[in-house]
């Protein structure tokens, strides 16, 4: 499995595209840590990245687990991300990696 990059230019749109075709799972994006609001497909990660977030770009392997994805997204843009099954209807586990995520 190659490795998924996130960047800030990448819109909210086709990085879920991005991640479903790389894991297999859904990626569910929202414009808070508490994720209650869900971001704008058209909007870009810098767009919505929080004041005081480093921004920049991020890589991971499969083999990362959904907890800790979810944690490096939100430290460095600021934003909430949660993984979740492929047909988007429950979230994944925290403890598992993506690649199993991909296969719940």
């Amino acid at each position: 499995m190659a490795d998924f990059k996130v960047d800030g230019r990448m819109k909210v749109k086709s990085l879920k595209a991005n991640f479903k075709k790389a894991f297999g799972c859904s990626l569910r994006v929202y414009t808070t840590t508490s994720c209650k609001t869900p971001a704008d497909d058209d909007a870009t990660l810098a767009s919505i990245k929080k004041d005081g977030a480093k921004g920049g770009e991020i890589v991971v392997g499969s083999n990362i687990r959904v907890g800790n994805f979810e944690k490096k997204v939100t430290e460095l843009y600021g934003i909430g991300v949660q993984v979740a099954n492929a047909a988007n209807t429950k979230l994944s586990n925290n403890d598992i990696t993506l690649a199993a995520a991909g296969k719940e």
